[in-house]
């Protein structure tokens, strides 16, 4: 079957192809790109009509990953893709919040997006390239799509930028930066790096948007060559008698709340009552007329509101609760306040408040995730929870959505350049952001909480680490920057753009643009404002805590480490595992052993909810392992009795003989008469003979009665 077939270098050392007029033909839309043996099948349809009395736009985006694109089987024991992965959800969401904003307003048709990648290299992620897929096949389509778009990935290697740097050459890379856009100008960021100033951060997305603005052109190519007609679209019109009448009857209502300075509770209760006044007013009004005019009622009031609201910060500076544009509002924070926890914290900004906890484990605690390139463990997760009464309303409490899995993977990746390593410090760490109250940017109160709690914990963490949320309104002469929003204006405005990091640098960023033509000098000095309010979040978060505790709870799991001839990790587990079970069991531990091949070491950790669990664990394990020291005193088992005396074992698979002459001071007829086989009890090590025999004493932990 005939396929069409092109190609392009977007960047140096960097090409990228697509196919179309193969697969998937029934599909509106469908391309399959390729970099590498990685290669993208990107579809999209789109119903030809909105369903009945539909008011919103229903775009779906998923991006999957199959195993078998790696030549891989899925872990667990069905051997099936199931849910989509945190990795896979993520990946949607680049897309979705690139493409969204490029569908024509009015558009309410059910639209879908569906990349799979079919094949993978194990150094070419799909991700980005799914998102190129996307774009093309829309571009290509009959479906309304004010396109092209494009993303890239953007590294940076020893001072170098690289476009969509390998999985191999991300290791090496202090910036890992996924940014979408047109050729006019960015649409979407999001990634993280390590402590880069904003002017690098800067020069990091130019990059970026070069390779974008290629890749636009490469897809504006297809589309005259290989494109279909658009479908019609005229958007529904409100009548303009209608329009007029509410906005007669609303009058000065609407602005006189929004220039009162008022708190979420109350700006959305006055808001309400005069919505609902002027709605019903206007319904009776309407009442013989044919058609629902209640949604364009409500319509044209939002309108109304919108504009009031982004003319108060245009014309005035000012803002809904009486800030000035680079105000942040009031911060009140206090750590240690669940006793239990191994740490915890609670931040409140304004109207957003985010209660904190973190809890230590132990190796056994990480998480194994399954990926297309790798099975790897995760040592540091931090998990966002967003409850409904957050923001006063009711609702089912199901599993986290992909708004949670998003700002939960923002957050931690602000705090992860900023953890201490495993090694390093040798505990597997869970951060849990329970959102209390919402108002703007929770997932920015998450990233201050989290620093603050894992500090309150003992974590070594190197610096604090604070976030800000920025808005941006643009008018017809003027663009207004804005310091930590509230939900009112990200919702008028025309930016949302979350930056994190220390007093040194950016450590993550998230941006999504509703507007066209955004300059690079716009986007610095919303970087430079941003930097400003970090630095006064992280000063208030200072009062509470500004560095690790020294001391971690005290219930928190202790560990030992310690080494072992690699030879002896056999002995140490035993047949089945019977020596390391019974170990754990009889000293109330968890022992964790792995295998150093380069150094031919056993590397054994031990955790126990107290110190001296651990040490009569690693004491045990030692004199598994043939370190028995002698005059050292041992807890043991008697396992048999003979006439000259008892054989007792203290350690797993290791005996020592007890003579009946050791047992005690006084003359001994019997052992029977002292022992029994099953005792527990003490004795002391006096050699350890050719051979490994071991001679134990009894009497020599008694005292003597006839001295």
């Amino acid at each position: 079957m005939k396929a069409d077939f092109r190609s392009v270098e977007f960047a140096p050392g960097k090409t990228l192809s697509i196919e179309t007029g193969r697969l998937a033909k029934q599909a509106d839309g469908a391309v399959t790109v390729r970099m590498g043996d990685t290669m993208v099948l990107c579809t999209a349809v789109s119903d030809k009509e909105p369903k009945p009395g539909q008011n919103y736009f229903p775009l779906i985006v998923d991006l999957r990953e199959s195993f078998s694109a790696g030549g891989r089987f899925p872990g667990g024991f069905i051997k099936r893709e199931g849910r989509p992965s945190e990795k896979e959800i993520l990946s949607s969401r680049l897309i979705d919040r690139t493409i969204r904003p490029l569908f024509p307003k009015g558009y309410m048709n059910e639209t879908q997006i569906i990349c799979q990648v079919i094949s993978s290299d194990g150094e070419n992620d799909g991700d980005v390239l799914g998102g190129v897929g996307a774009s093309t096949a829309l571009t290509l389509s009959d479906i309304p799509f004010a396109g092209p778009m494009a993303e890239v990935r953007v590294g940076r290697i020893d001072g170098e930028h690289v476009i969509n740097p390998t999985i191999s050459e991300l290791d090496e890379s202090d910036v890992d930066l996924i940014v979408g856009g047109t050729e006019d100008s960015v649409v979407m960021i999001e990634g993280e790096m390590d402590e880069i100033s904003e002017q690098e951060m800067l020069e990091a997305i130019k990059a970026a948007h070069e390779a974008i603005q290629k890749l636009c052109a490469f897809q504006n190519e297809l589309r005259e060559e290989l494109g279909r007609e658009k479908r019609e679209f005229v958007p529904d019109e409100i009548d303009a008698d209608l329009e007029a009448r509410v906005r007669e009857v609303v009058g000065d209502q609407i602005k006189n709340i929004v220039n009162e300075g008022l708190g979420k509770e109350d700006y959305n209760e006055k808001i309400k009552e005069v919505k609902d006044s002027v709605a019903e007013q206007l319904l009776e009004e309407y009442e013989e007329s044919e058609e629902d005019v209640e949604d364009d009622i409500k319509s044209v009031l939002s309108d109304v509101e919108k504009e009031e609201l982004r003319s108060l910060i245009l014309e005035k500076k000012q803002r809904i609760d009486g800030r000035s544009p680079e105000d942040v509002r009031e911060i009140w924070t206090e750590v240690g306040y669940m006793p239990r926890t191994h740490g915890s914290a609670v931040f409140t900004r304004g109207e957003t408040q985010a209660m904190v906890s973190v809890t230590l484990g132990t190796k056994r605690d990480e998480q194994a995730v399954d990926t297309l390139f790798d099975e790897e463990a995760k040592q540091f997760m931090l998990h966002y929870n967003f409850p409904p009464f957050s923001v006063g309303e009711t609702g089912f409490l199901r599993g986290p959505g992909r708004r949670e899995i998003g700002h939960g993977h923002l957050a931690e990746r602000a705090l992860k350049k900023m953890m201490p390593s495993f090694d390093e410090f040798g505990y597997v760490i869970r951060v849990i952001s329970d959102i209390l109250e919402s108002n703007g940017s929770s997932s920015m109160a998450s990233v201050c909480g989290g620093s603050m709690a894992l500090m309150d914990a003992g974590v070594p963490l190197r610096k604090p680490v604070s976030g800000i949320a920025m808005g941006m309104i643009v008018g017809e002469d003027d663009i207004v920057i804005l310091s930590d929003i509230r939900g009112e204006e990200d919702f008028m405005g025309d930016m949302d753009f979350k930056v994190t990091g220390t007093t040194e640098g950016v450590t993550a960023c998230q941006m999504d643009i509703k507007v066209k033509g955004i300059t690079f000098e716009t986007m610095e000095k919303a970087l430079m404002q941003s930097n400003k309010g970090r630095m006064h979040i992280l000063e208030k978060m200072a009062e509470s805590i500004s560095e690790p505790r020294k001391e971690l709870s005290k219930f928190a799991p202790q560990f030992l480490k310690m080494e072992i001839d690699a030879d002896d990790i056999g002995a140490v587990i035993g047949p089945g595992g019977k020596v390391i079970q019974t170990l754990q069991k009889e000293t109330d531990t968890e022992i964790w052993v792995e295998e150093d091949e380069e150094n031919r070491k056993g590397l054994i950790t031990i955790t126990a909810d107290n110190v001296e669990k651990a040490e009569e664990a690693k004491k045990r394990i030692k004199s598994v392992v043939g370190q028995l020291e002698e005059g050292e005193v041992y807890d043991g088992v008697v396992k048999a009795i003979k006439d000259y005396g008892a054989f007792v074992e203290i350690a797993p698979g290791r005996d020592g003989l007890l003579h009946i002459s050791e047992i005690n001071h006084t003359h001994v007829n019997k052992v029977s008469d002292y022992l029994s086989v099953g005792d527990e009890i003490q004795v002391k090590l006096l050699k350890v003979e050719h051979g490994g025999k071991l001679r134990l004493s009894r009497k020599a932990l008694l005292d003597n009665d006839e001295e």
